[in-house]
C-alpha cells in the first residue's frame, strides 16, 4: 500500500493520526475484499448450474462462460473496493474541509474524485437478468411453430395439476384509445360512454361479473355526466370488487416518446382524480397495447405505490424465449438499483395480441371460437371461419374440454398454476349483447368446470388484483420467488422484420410541440404556486381581484391536455390526420391559456406596491414574446418597437440553477442598450440581422441579443431603449455559395464574400471553450477541438432513407428502409451564411429541405462549451423518404452507444448485425451519446425522435418522415401530413478519465455537465414585454431562492393541489417533486458550475429552498394520494427537515408553502 507516501514532514500529529486511520482501514478494506474474492468463486461454482437451467438456452461453451462469469465478478469486487477505498478517501477530505456541500470548485477537491461522486456510482448493476445479454443470445430467427405460429408446440401429460389445481381469472376489458381513428369526444360519443352506461347495468345484474378500466380522461368525462344515483352504483361495484381501475393514469401512455414529467403529470391527474371521486388508489397496471415498454414508467408505478403489472407488446422471439424459460412472470428491476426497492411484478402476455384470439391459449383457431362477441349474425367473424357456438346442456362438455386445453397448454408458460386470460379488444362491450353473450356464455363454461373437481380447474371472472393475489398467494405457499430482470423491452417487433422504429419519429411537428406545452406548464405551475404563496405572505389569503380559480382551471386544462396527448397513438404520431389536429388544436389552447397564468401571476409578483394589481385579460400587463398563431404554426417573435423611453423586458428562469443566457428579442432599431432594471448595469449586446429568405435581411426587424445573468426561478426586469446610431455591435456575415456567388445587400450589416482562396479552407469559429472547422462548401461540422487538446473528427451529414420495394412498407409505425440504407443527400450546393458577434457566432447552411444552423456562446463558465445545432426541415415535397441528419466521428465506440429512456436514463444499446438496420434504431427521448476511453459525444435533443449508431463512431437522428402508404396496422393512411419542422439540439465533447474498459458497464449516466446543458436545453428562460401604452408602476426583481439547488437535484414540479373543500379551487398545499440525477464521475466541468454538491443521501429541505419556509412538509407517493403519506412527526415540522434522496431517485412531499 502507498498510504505512508503521503504522510508529509511537517504534517500535525493529529494529520499523522488520520493517515494512520486510513492506512488501518483501507488495509482492512483489502484484506476484506482479498477474502471475499475467495468466497465469490466459491459462491459462483455452487450459484451457476441454477442459473444455467433458468436462463441458458444450450449448454453450449459452459467452460468458457463460467470463466468469463468469474472474471466478471471478479472485476466487479475489485471495482467495489477501489470505490470503497475512494469513498472512505473522500470521506476524510470531506471531514477535514468542515462540511458536506462544498462547491465542486473548490481547490481541496480533485476532480476526478468529486465529493458524493462515487455516491453516485455506488448503485452497481443490479442482479438478475439483464435484457442486452438476453438480444445477444437469441438468434431472431423466426421458424414456423405450428398452431403458435411465433411459438412452439406445448405438451402436458394431464396430471400436472392433480396437487394444484388450476386457478384461472377471466378478466373483460374494453381498451379505449382517446384518440386513433376518431378523436378522443368522437370516440366517447359513439362508443365509449356506451361502455360505460352497459357496464353500471350488466355488473349490476350478477355479482360474480367484472371488469378492468383503465383510461381515466374517459371515465372522468363518463362522470360528469351521469347522475348522483349512478355515481353511487359506481362506488359499490368498486368497493364490491367488480370494477377496478387498472394503473390509473390519465391515458395508457407512450413509453418511447413520452418524457418522465409528463408520464409522471398524467399518472397524477389520474390518480388525483380517482382519489377525490372514489377515494382508491390503484394497485395494477395495464399496458397492453404501448408499443414497447420502458423501465421508466415502472419505477414511476411503483414509486406511485402499484405493486403489479401486465405488459403486452414485446418482441416476439423475446416472448418465445422467455415462455420457453417460464420467465413471463418477473420482478422488473432498474438497472441502476441493487436493491429491491425499484422492484414490481410483472406478467408477460404471451402470444401475439390482447384480443380474444391470441389470451386464452396459443392457437388463435380455437380461442376465437371463445369470443362470443362473434356469435353467427354478429358484426365479427373468425378469420380461422370456425365460428364460436352458444353454450348448451348438449356441448358444454365438449366445449369445456377444448377451452381447457387451450388453459392448460397457456399454464404450461408459466411457473405457478395461477393463469391470467384477458377477455376484451378495442372499444368492446358497446352493445348490451355482447356483455349477455360473453358472461352468460362463459358462466356455463365455468359453472360445468366447478361440477367436475377432477378436471381440477376453478374458474370465474376476475380482475388484476384477483388474479396478482392468488399469484402472490401461490409463491408463497410453494416457497417459489420469480426471477429479477433489469433493461428495457426496445425496439418491438411483432412478425418478421416488421420492427416498430417508424413511430419514433412520425410526426415530428407535435413531438416538438409537445415538449414546448411540457416546458411552459412546469414554468406556470412553479410560477403560480410560488405566487399564492406570496400572497398568503403578504396578505394571510388569496388577493382579491386575482384570478387564482379561473387561473387553476387553466393549469388543470394544461395537464389533462398534455396528458391526453401521451396516449400510445397521440406522441407517436399514430393518429389519423383530423385526430391529429385536433391533438394539435388542444396543444396550441393549453400553450395559450398558461401563458395567460404566467403573465397575471408575474404581473403580480413584480409590482413593488401589490395595490396596484388590475387583471384584466383583455389587455394584459405583460405579453409573451413571440405569438403562436394556429396549432401547425410555429412561433413568431413580437418586434419590440424601441425610442427613448424605456421597455420593460421581463426573462423568467423557470430552472432551479442559476444560468448565464443569450437573450434574443426581435426590435425595431439596429440600435439598442439593455439594462438591469436594479442595477443600471448596461449588459452585453449585439445585434444581428433577420433573414426574411435565405439571400434576404429585413430591414425593419433585427435581433438583438444580450447575456442575462438568471438567478434560480427568478423574475429579472431589463429595460430597453434606441441606443444612439452605430453604437451597439453588430454580427458580421460572410456568405458564400460553392459554383454560384450570392448576392445580398444590406445597408445596415457588414456582409462580404468568401475569396478563392479562402473557399478552399475550413470555415472556422472559436470561443475560450473550444474550436470548430466546417466544411467550406456545405459549412457543415467536420472537426471539434477543446480547449484542453482534445481533437475530434465530428462530420455532419444528411441523408435519406427510402422504403422497401417487398409489399410491406414504412409507414406511421413502422420503419422498412430500402436496400442498401441510407443514401447521400444530394441538392445543389448550399448558401453559407458565417457569422460572427461578441455574443454568439453561427455558420447556417441553406439547403433544399433544410436549413442547418450550428452556434457556439461567447459565455463563461460551462455554459459556452457545448453547440447548439438547429434545423429547420421542410420535405412536403418528397415521396416514400425520410431525412436523416448523422454525425460521424473517430470516437471508438464499437457497436455500443446510449439513448436516454424518457430523459429519465440512459440505457446502453448494442448495434446488431443480426438484425435488419430498422431493428438497431432506438427511441431518443432528450439525449444519447457515444464514447471510448478517452471521450464521449453527447447529443442533448429538445423533441424525441429516432437514433442510432449503425458504424463504430457514428450517432443518426430521423428528422422527419413523410410516406405514402399504410403500414397495415390499422391507421389506414399514410403519414403526408407534414409540416415546416424545427429540431433543436447542444452537442458536447467531453475528455474522459479514470474509466475502464470502453462499454464494459451497461449502467452509465449523463455527466454533470450535458445535465446541466439538457435543462437549460428543454427549459429555456421565457421573455415576456410591458405594453408600451401605459405607465410603467414601478417593479422588482422577483428572487425566490438565495441560492441554486444542488448540481444533482432536479426541480421537477411545484404543483398547487386542489382544494378538498372545493372542487376546481387551489388549495394551500403543493406537490414539491425532487429528482436527484445519477451521473458519471469521468469528468467534471471546467470551469465549475456554481451549484453545489454533497456526498450524502440525505438533502436538507429548509437549506434548499431557502429563504422560502415549509408551514408543513410530508413526505408522499409520486403522485401524492393521501393513503401514501408519510406520518406526520414533531421532528419533521421542525427545521431541519432532512430527507433522504439518493442518485436517481423520485421524492414527492405534499407542502404548504410559508
Amino acid at each position: 500500500m502507498a498510504v505512508p507516501s503521503i504522510v508529509c514532514k511537517n504534517m500535525t500529529k493529529r494529520e499523522m493520526k488520520s493517515g494512520r486511520a486510513l492506512a488501518v482501514l483501507v488495509g482492512g478494506v483489502f484484506f476484506l475484499a482479498v477474502m471475499s474474492l475467495y468466497r465469490m468463486l466459491d459462491l459462483m461454482q455452487g450459484a451457476e448450474p441454477q442459473l444455467s437451467r433458468d436462463w441458458s438456452g444450450e449448454r453450449f461453451d459452459q467452460d468458457l462462460s463460467r470463466l468469463r462469469n468469474k472474471i466478471d465478478g471478479l472485476e466487479q469486487l475489485l471495482i467495489s473496493n477501489n470505490r470503497m477505498v475512494a469513498t472512505l478517501r473522500d470521506s476524510l477530505r470531506i471531514h477535514k474541509q468542515g462540511g458536506v456541500n462544498k462547491s465542486i470548485g473548490s481547490s481541496h477537491v480533485r476532480k476526478e474524485s468529486l465529493p458524493g461522486c462515487q455516491l453516485a456510482e455506488q448503485k452497481e448493476r443490479s442482479a438478475g437478468v439483464q435484457l442486452l445479454d438476453v438480444y445477444d443470445l437469441l438468434p431472431f430467427d423466426n421458424p414456423d411453430g405450428g398452431a403458435w405460429k411465433q411459438g412452439f408446440q406445448i405438451t402436458y401429460q394431464g396430471n400436472e395439476w392433480a396437487e394444484q389445481p388450476l386457478e384461472l381469472f377471466l378478466v373483460p376489458h374494453s381498451h379505449n384509445d382517446p384518440g386513433w381513428l376518431k378523436t378522443f369526444d368522437g370516440y366517447y360519443q359513439d362508443q365509449t360512454r356506451h361502455i360505460l352506461n352497459n357496464m353500471l347495468l350488466k355488473l349490476g345484474e350478477d355479482s360474480r361479473r367484472k371488469m378492468i378500466w383503465a383510461e381515466i380522461s374517459y371515465f372522468s368525462k363518463w362522470w360528469n355526466e351521469i347522475d348522483e344515483q349512478k355515481r353511487m352504483m359506481v362506488k359499490r361495484l368498486v368497493e364490491a370488487g367488480q370494477l377496478e381501475m387498472v394503473t390509473g393514469g390519465w391515458v395508457m401512455a407512450d413509453e418511447a416518446n413520452s418524457h418522465y414529467f409528463a408520464l409522471l403529470d398524467q399518472l397524477m391527474e389520474g390518480h388525483q382524480w380517482l382519489q377525490r371521486h372514489l377515494g382508491l388508489k390503484p394497485s395494477s397496471g395495464w399496458a397492453i397495447d404501448p408499443f414497447g415498454h420502458s423501465p421508466s414508467m415502472t419505477y414511476l408505478l411503483k414509486g406511485a405505490g402499484l405493486r403489479n403489472m401486465v405488459i403486452q407488446r414485446i418482441h416476439y422471439a423475446v416472448k418465445k424465449h422467455f415462455a420457453q424459460k417460464k420467465t413471463l412472470e418477473f420482478l422488473w428491476r432498474q438497472s441502476w438499483d441493487s436493491s429491491h426497492s425499484s422492484d414490481i411484478t410483472c406478467h408477460m402476455m404471451p402470444f401475439y395480441s390482447y384480443d380474444v384470439p391470441h389470451t386464452c391459449g396459443p392457437n388463435p383457431a380455437v380461442c376465437c371460437q371463445f369470443d362470443f362477441y362473434r356469435l353467427p349474425g354478429g358484426r365479427t367473424s373468425c378469420p380461422w371461419r370456425i365460428p364460436p357456438q352458444p353454450i348448451t346442456e348438449k356441448n358444454v362438455k365438449e366445449r369445456a374440454h377444448v377451452l381447457l386445453d387451450q388453459y392448460r397448454q397457456k399454464s404450461r408458460l408459466f411457473r405457478i398454476p395461477v393463469l391470467l386470460v384477458p377477455l376484451g379488444d378495442d372499444f368492446r362491450y358497446v352493445e348490451s349483447g355482447e356483455w349477455d353473450a360473453q358472461f352468460n356464455n362463459y358462466q356455463k363454461l365455468f359453472d360445468y368446470f366447478d361440477q367436475h373437481p377432477e378436471l381440477h380447474i376453478k374458474a370465474r371472472f376476475g380482475t388484476l388484483s384477483d388474479y396478482f393475489s392468488a399469484l402472490h398467494r401461490r409463491l408463497s405457499a410453494t416457497e417459489t420467488s420469480l426471477p429479477t430482470l433489469s433493461g428495457d423491452f426496445f425496439t418491438y417487433a411483432d412478425r418478421d422484420d416488421h420492427y416498430w422504429s417508424g413511430y419514433y419519429t412520425s410526426r415530428p411537428f407535435y413531438k416538438r410541440l409537445d415538449r414546448a406545452l411540457e416546458s411552459t406548464l412546469r414554468a406556470t405551475e412553479i410560477l403560480f404556486s410560488l405566487t399564492l404563496a406570496e400572497m398568503r405572505r403578504f396578505h394571510g389569503d388569496l388577493v382579491v381581484g386575482f384570478p387564482a380559480r379561473e387561473h387553476f382551471q387553466r393549469l388543470v386544462e394544461g395537464r389533462r391536455n398534455l396528458g391526453l396527448f401521451q396516449h400510445h397513438d397521440g406522441i407517436t404520431g399514430t393518429g389519423r390526420d383530423p385526430v391529429v389536429v385536433d391533438y394539435g388544436t388542444r396543444l396550441f389552447h393549453a400553450i395559450l391559456h398558461l401563458r395567460q397564468v404566467q403573465q397575471s401571476s408575474a404581473h403580480w409578483l413584480l409590482l413593488l406596491d401589490k395595490n396596484q394589481y388590475h387583471h384584466d385579460q383583455s389587455k394584459p400587463f405583460l405579453q409573451t414574446d413571440d405569438v403562436i398563431s394556429a396549432q401547425d404554426a410555429l412561433p413568431q417573435k413580437t418586434p419590440l418597437v424601441l425610442s427613448d423611453e424605456p421597455r420593460v423586458l421581463i426573462v423568467y428562469n423557470p430552472t432551479e440553477q442559476r444560468r448565464s443566457s443569450v437573450i434574443s428579442v426581435v426590435v425595431s432599431s439596429p440600435d439598442a442598450r439593455v439594462v438591469d432594471s436594479e442595477t443600471a448595469q448596461p449588459m452585453p449586446v449585439q445585434i444581428s440581422a433577420v433573414w426574411v429568405e435565405p439571400q434576404q435581411v429585413s430591414s425593419q426587424a433585427f435581433q438583438l441579443s444580450f447575456v442575462a445573468e438568471l438567478p434560480p426561478l427568478s423574475l429579472t426586469v431589463y429595460h430597453v431603449t434606441k441606443a444612439p446610431a452605430g453604437s451597439t455591435p453588430r454580427s458580421t456575415y460572410v456568405i458564400h455559395r460553392h459554383g454560384n456567388r450570392p448576392s445580398i445587400a444590406s445597408q445596415h450589416f457588414q456582409l462580404s464574400r468568401l475569396e478563392a482562396a479562402e473557399a478552399q479552407t475550413h470555415l472556422s469559429l472559436s470561443n475560450k471553450h473550444l474550436q470548430i472547422w466546417s466544411s467550406p462548401e456545405t459549412g457543415l461540422l467536420q472537426k471539434l477541438r477543446l480547449s484542453s487538446g482534445l481533437v475530434r473528427r465530428v462530420q455532419v451529414k444528411f441523408l435519406w432513407y427510402g422504403t422497401t420495394t417487398n409489399r410491406d412498407k414504412s409507414g406511421a409505425y413502422l420503419f422498412l428502409p430500402g436496400q442498401g440504407g441510407a443514401q447521400p443527400y444530394s441538392s445543389e450546393p448550399p448558401l453559407v451564411r458565417v457569422s460572427r458577434g461578441p455574443i454568439f457566432s453561427d455558420i447556417t447552411s441553406c439547403f433544399q429541405h433544410v436549413t442547418h444552423t450550428v452556434r457556439l456562446f461567447h459565455l463563461e463558465g460551462h455554459s459556452g462549451k457545448s453547440i447548439e445545432i438547429s434545423n429547420m426541415v421542410d420535405i412536403r415535397a418528397e415521396t416514400n423518404r425520410e431525412l436523416v441528419m448523422r454525425l460521424e466521428s473517430d470516437v471508438a465506440s464499437s457497436n455500443r452507444f446510449y439513448t436516454d429512456l424518457n430523459g429519465f436514463q440512459m440505457q446502453q444499446r448494442r448495434t446488431l448485425k443480426k438484425l435488419p438496420l430498422q431493428a438497431n434504431f432506438y427511441p431518443m427521448s432528450s439525449s444519447s451519446f457515444l464514447q471510448d476511453s478517452l471521450s464521449r459525444l453527447t447529443l442533448l435533443s429538445a423533441q424525441s425522435q429516432a437514433a442510432a449508431s449503425l458504424q463504430s463512431g457514428e450517432l443518426e437522428v430521423i428528422l422527419d418522415r413523410r410516406l405514402q402508404q399504410d403500414d397495415n396496422r390499422g391507421l389506414g393512411q399514410g403519414v403526408t401530413d407534414n409540416k415546416l419542422t424545427g429540431s433543436l439540439y447542444h452537442l458536447l465533447l467531453e475528455d474522459r478519465r479514470a474509466v475502464q474498459e470502453v462499454g464494459g458497464a451497461t449502467i452509465d449516466h449523463l455527466s454533470l455537465l450535458a445535465h446541466l446543458e439538457s435543462l437549460s436545453l428543454c427549459h429555456p428562460p421565457i421573455i415576456m414585454f410591458a405594453q408600451s401604452d401605459i405607465q410603467l408602476p414601478k417593479l422588482r426583481p422577483f428572487l425566490p431562492l438565495h441560492s441554486s439547488l444542488p448540481c444533482d437535484v432536479h426541480l421537477l414540479n411545484l404543483r398547487t393541489l386542489e382544494a378538498e373543500e372545493e372542487t376546481g379551487a387551489p388549495s394551500q398545499e403543493v406537490a414539491l417533486l425532487l429528482h436527484r440525477k445519477g451521473f458519471e464521475c469521468s469528468s467534471a466541468p471546467e470551469p465549475p458550475p456554481q451549484c453545489t454538491w454533497s456526498a450524502h443521501e440525505e438533502v436538507n429541505l429548509d437549506d434548499l429552498f431557502s429563504p422560502l419556509q415549509f408551514r408543513s412538509i410530508r413526505r408522499s407517493g409520486l403522485t401524492l394520494l393521501r393513503d401514501h403519506d408519510e406520518p406526520t412527526s414533531a421532528r419533521q415540522q421542525q427545521p431541519p427537515r432532512l430527507a433522504k434522496l439518493g442518485p436517481m431517485e423520485i421524492a414527492a412531499f405534499r407542502a404548504v408553502l410559508d
